[in-house]
């Protein structure tokens, strides 16, 4: 994006506008002209009259007529340069937007003309701004999507190394980091895919407990390394219209978070409404600040200082794109419940049998 501005506005670069000066000064020079000649045709006439009928009106004439002209000239160049301010700060604001600053114009000139190069101006720099803010967010959200199968994917390959002698065991390991190495290249697909961009998805009936088993297998030997474990509770069979690789994600956050601010056994929750599919991971550690209840979905808030606070605010964005949500439901111990809905999205038909009634 940012190389592309460049050649978009040509040769517009730099703090201030290349022709700025040329600008002014030629509307200087124009107008002085035209008032310098209307003095003389005004004048010369009339100091022509004068000297044929008092020698003493020419010569209180002639200095007149050089003060008129001094001030015409004066008066045309204040003119000239307020003339031209409005075309240099035009100039100004496209050679930033070349150099890849879209700070907006900000201001307008009560001239519909300007105005509206002005409005145009400012349109193309909102725009440039979304997208590189987009890229920006892009580019840290894939690292946060990145870092959780990576992580599994590790720690199988380290349970691989520890159990060489255990042909069964490498078998079994080796088979859930093939798993996982089929995920991660999902995530890179869908982060990857058009549909991300326009914010479109991919989401279908799917088994949740598919997903939720999934993610336990895979956080099971990181949890046993730190003494700690995950139980599985509630009701089971249970279906949502969600995107896999999303929900797997939020599950994913929500133990990983779990696991690096929570404490003792965290708890997976299943349960269902007649509209919702709801999951509950909850943890037995001291829960979240008080201060950090009603912006902890806030990008860039953490816990920790050594936190991204990137994941929670994923997780609640994956979510909304499938028609769900996420909330804090208890502080302390900390509960998060994620609602998934039951239902297609509209203007979606529910899949049922078809055939003869």
């Amino acid at each position: 994006m940012g190389e592309g501005l460049p050649h978009a506005w040509g040769g517009l670069r730099g703090g201030h506008p290349p022709g700025g000066n040329s600008v002014r000064r030629r509307l200087w020079l124009s107008a002085a002209a035209v008032a310098v000649a209307a003095a003389l045709v005004a004048a010369v006439p009339l100091l022509v009259v004068a000297a044929d009928r008092d020698a003493g009106l020419l010569a209180l004439g002639l200095p007149l007529l050089v003060v008129a002209v001094g001030g015409a000239v004066v008066l045309t160049g204040m003119v000239a340069q307020r003339a031209a301010r409005p075309v240099e700060e035009l100039a100004d604001a496209a050679g930033r937007l070349g150099t890849g600053d879209p700070r907006p114009v900000g201001r307008r000139y009560g001239v519909s003309e300007l105005d509206q190069v002005a409005d145009g101006l400012d349109s193309v720099s909102r725009r440039v701004t979304n997208l590189l803010t987009a890229d920006r967010e892009l580019a840290i959200d894939a690292s946060h999507q990145l870092r959780t199968p990576l992580t599994a994917l590790s720690m199988r390959l380290e349970e691989m190394i520890a159990a060489a002698d255990e042909p069964d065991v490498v078998r079994e390991e080796g088979t859930a980091a093939l798993a996982q190495a089929e995920r991660l290249a999902e995530v890179v697909t869908q982060l990857l895919s058009p549909a991300r961009r326009v914010g479109a998805g991919s989401a279908g009936l799917i088994s949740v407990d598919k997903i939720v088993l999934q993610q336990i297998t895979e956080w099971e030997p990181a949890f046993r390394r730190a003494g700690r474990k995950m139980v599985l509770i509630g009701e089971s069979r249970l279906q949502a219209y969600v995107t896999p690789g999303g929900l797997a994600q939020v599950i994913a956050t929500l133990l990983d978070n779990a696991l690096m601010h929570g404490k003792g056994t965290v708890t997976i929750r299943r349960t269902q409404s007649a509209s919702s599919v709801v999951i509950e991971v909850e943890d037995e550690g001291n829960g979240v600040p008080a201060e950090l209840v009603s912006r902890i979905f806030e990008r860039s808030v953490s816990g920790r200082p050594e936190g991204t606070g990137l994941g929670l605010a994923l997780a609640r964005t994956m979510t909304t794109a499938d028609g769900g949500r996420i909330v804090l439901a208890r502080r302390r111990p900390p509960v998060f419940a994620v609602f998934l809905p039951r239902n297609p999205p509209s203007g979606r038909p529910k899949p049922g049998r078809s055939g003869p009634a």
